[in-house]
């Protein structure tokens, strides 16, 4: 999965946040239901212009950044 393909960041979009292309559906809002366990097919339907790749990317996005962060936990 190439994340690049389907999210972007844009001054002009959603403040500069990184959305999925085509869209105002923010990485961060996608990865927040996950983490609540809301089932990708609920996110698809409530966010309609979405695609199942979209969601793949964005978690390939947040895994990708894993590695190139360590918070600290205490």
């Amino acid at each position: 999965m190439n994340w690049k393909e389907r999210i972007t960041v844009s001054p002009s979009v959603c403040h500069g946040k990184v959305c999925i292309k085509g869209t105002r559906v923010m990485v961060s809002v996608i990865l927040d239901n996950l983490a609540m366990g809301i089932k990708e097919k609920e996110i698809l339907k409530s966010y309609p212009t979405l695609e199942s790749l979209d969601i793949k990317a964005a978690m390939a996005y947040a895994a990708e950044l894993s590695h190139e962060r360590i918070l600290k936990l205490a």
